[in-house]
């Protein structure tokens, strides 16, 4: 079913009213001061978001809100150089557009699977024969095979790839409400049906799908390593429904329209979010604020009291704030001196939002402990991100980003220093606080997958290696290997 709201545009000499900028998480400001410049109107109407507002008039564009669940298309738009503006003007909204000649980029549509039995209908329509077995949104041999996974939601090797496929590009929405289900949590609280489903669709929505890697995908990956980490036996006896039904509606939010570039980037572009943050978890406090809009326009809590709302609020956006990766040494220190001193309570109401806290941040950054195959899609599709912001960087004459310039960066060498430096030691004393075959296994695949990345970086210098050298690397990435190897084994035998 599709709802589909054309709001008027408002006379450009009428103030925005409160109460509507109140209503909606996605706010897209322009300021004189920023880099990235107004667009026409005409064109700004044709986007999908809520409200466009610009500082320097006190006005609003009403945008076009759907309902339904809608790629969000590639075609964009070149901002209009401001006379007085001294920089380059960037729209973060375009910056991994591919330009076409003569003509803007093609929507991208995810398509439909077709079995064989789903074809041979549609092509007695096409030749006029009569149907003789009403035609699906989906076919119902793939929508049984999403069900057939949902069963097996729990397991590590989860393929989020193949279930957003057989979801018809869903995976976000049906994970989140199969899960909630799952709980009770519906029931529990109360949650209405129509207000939940527009919700997460919403949710679903407000991710850009030209991301490569910070889209409705990965936040549908790290709500499935969510709920792994909440069945694990230290939190799942402990936590309440309310710290389960946060936990998964943060995950499912945390890069809540997310713009597919990073932080320092809008910070030194002067960009609207790194002004109203003042440079500090910007993109974090924007996702929360986002998912917080879309909460309050479907009303999703509004049956709750309210001071019961604001809380849930403020509590979801403690734990969306967690995942800002340069506070990282801050959240690890603490887990790890909670640790030392064996002084965790998960009776204490504050102590288990800290394991809430860690948990997210280690479904956040899960990826390099996954399978090879799936690890690997990560590995490269985070790659190409930071890859496409050095382009733009590089484009505008800014200075490129660490990590960021595809010249003198590969994927192997950017995975090894984020196991190395991020990923370890956060999964490591994950380790001690959860020891699990889970845990256990997830460090084993790191290990496979460092090792994987080291042997692939030999392979891609072995002729400018000298053979002394070449054999001492391949001793060391085989020690490496078994190492994990040992570890892994009887971890996967048990779990999967």
């Amino acid at each position: 079913m599709e709802v589909c709201y054309q709001l008027p545009v408002l006379p450009l000499d009428r103030p925005v009213p409160k109460h509507v900028l109140s209503r909606r998480g996605a706010i897209s400001f322009s300021s004189s001061s920023s880099l990235f410049g107004a667009p026409d109107p005409r064109q700004l109407s044709q986007r999908r978001g809520a409200i466009s507002y610009d500082s320097s008039d006190q006005t609003a564009l009403y945008i076009r809100m759907l309902g339904d669940v809608r790629v969000r298309s590639q075609v964009g738009f070149e901002p209009e150089r401001r006379s007085s503006h001294q920089y380059l003007c960037i729209d973060f909204r375009t910056l991994h557009g591919i330009k076409i000649e003569g003509g803007s980029a093609p929507e991208r549509r995810v398509h439909r699977l077709l079995s064989f039995q789903r074809y041979l209908h549609s092509s007695r329509l096409l030749r006029g024969l009569p149907q003789q077995i009403p035609l699906h949104i989906l076919d119902e041999d793939y929508t049984g095979q999403a069900r057939c996974m949902l069963e097996k939601v729990g397991n590590w090797n989860f393929d989020i790839f193949l279930f957003n496929k057989l979801t018809n590009g869903n995976s976000l929405i049906n994970l989140t409400f199969h899960l909630l289900n799952q709980y009770g949590l519906i029931e529990l609280f109360q949650l209405d049906m129509v207000k939940l489903w527009r919700f997460l669709v919403m949710v679903q929505e407000d991710y850009h799908n030209d991301n490569p890697y910070h889209n409705a995908v990965h936040a549908a990956d790290v709500t499935q390593a969510m709920y792994c980490f909440l069945q694990e036996p230290m939190l799942s006896k402990s936590l309440t429904s309310c710290d389960i039904l946060l936990g998964l509606l943060a995950a499912a939010t945390h890069d809540l329209d997310h713009p597919g570039v990073n932080q320092p980037f809008l910070i030194k572009t002067n960009h609207y979010l790194a002004t109203l943050y003042r440079n500090t978890s910007v993109l974090e406090n924007h996702h929360w604020k986002s998912a917080v809009g879309l909460l309050r326009e479907t009303g999703l809590f509004s049956h709750l009291p309210p001071e019961d709302s604001r809380n849930m609020e403020a509590d979801l956006g403690s734990l969306i704030l967690a995942t800002d990766i340069s506070r990282q040494n801050d959240y690890l220190s603490r887990f790890r001196r909670h640790l030392d001193q064996d002084d965790l309570c998960l009776s204490n109401a504050s102590h288990r939002h800290f394991v809430l806290q860690m948990a997210l941040k280690c479904a956040d950054i899960c990826n390099p402990c996954r399978p090879w195959e799936l690890s690997k899609q990560w590995s490269e599709k985070v790659t190409e991100e930071f890859f496409q912001q050095g382009d733009i960087e590089k484009k505008h004459k800014l200075e490129i980003s660490p990590v960021c310039d595809r010249a003198s960066n590969t994927v192997g060498n950017i995975q090894i220093g984020f196991m190395t430096y991020v990923a370890e030691p956060l999964f490591v004393e994950w380790a001690r606080f959860s020891d699990t075959r889970l845990s256990q296994t997830m460090l084993g695949h790191m290990g496979l997958n460092k090792a994987s990345w080291g042997s692939l970086q030999q392979e891609q210098s072995s002729a400018e290696v000298p053979f002394e050298e070449k054999s001492e690397l391949k001793n060391e990435t085989r020690s490496i290997q078994t190492l994990a190897g040992l570890l892994l084994s009887d971890a996967v035998l048990h779990l999967y």
